[in-house]
């Protein structure tokens, strides 16, 4: 499943926002294969996809990893830099070569802090992405490991 466009940076975060957190941003390459991050490790950053796909995906003790989601061009990779204690809740991986815009954790938390009408676009921003990567990953592993036809929105 993939996210939806209003999820998107383009869509979802107002002009002014969006030109202030790209301020921040590094452009950064990944090799197909490479680890963004991985379940239960310090999110300490976050990335917009640029180019190539990226998929998120959870850890299933004694099997591969199940992706619960593949991420495109303007798609947040990465949410719990937000939260508290700061620790991934997925893992990512650059399934072909991925050009990124990256972002440093805690300098955009600390814009947020400083500009509350910035810190609560961003904010809704990454709620409205979270809503939606929980329902596709609850859909997704319903798929996976529940009964035939679970996982299905009707």
């Amino acid at each position: 499943m993939s996210t939806q466009s209003s999820t998107r940076i383009a869509v979802a975060l107002p002009a002014d926002c969006r030109t202030r957190l790209m301020e921040t941003a590094r452009e950064v390459n990944f090799a197909e294969g490479t680890r963004l991050f991985r379940e239960g490790g310090h999110a300490d950053r976050f990335w917009i996809v640029r180019s190539g796909t990226v998929t998120l995906d959870v850890h299933v003790p004694g099997r591969r990893p199940a992706v619960v989601e593949s991420l495109g061009p303007g798609e947040l990779v990465g949410c719990s830099w937000l939260f508290k204690p700061y620790t991934w809740r997925l893992g990512a991986e650059a399934m072909t070569p991925v050009r990124a815009y990256e972002f440093d954790a805690e300098r955009v938390r600390m814009l947020m802090d400083a500009d509350p009408s910035f810190g609560s676009a961003v904010g809704q921003w990454v709620g409205q992405v979270l809503a939606h990567r929980l329902q596709a990953t609850r859909i997704r592993l319903l798929d996976l490991y529940g009964p035939y036809g679970s996982g299905s929105l009707l």
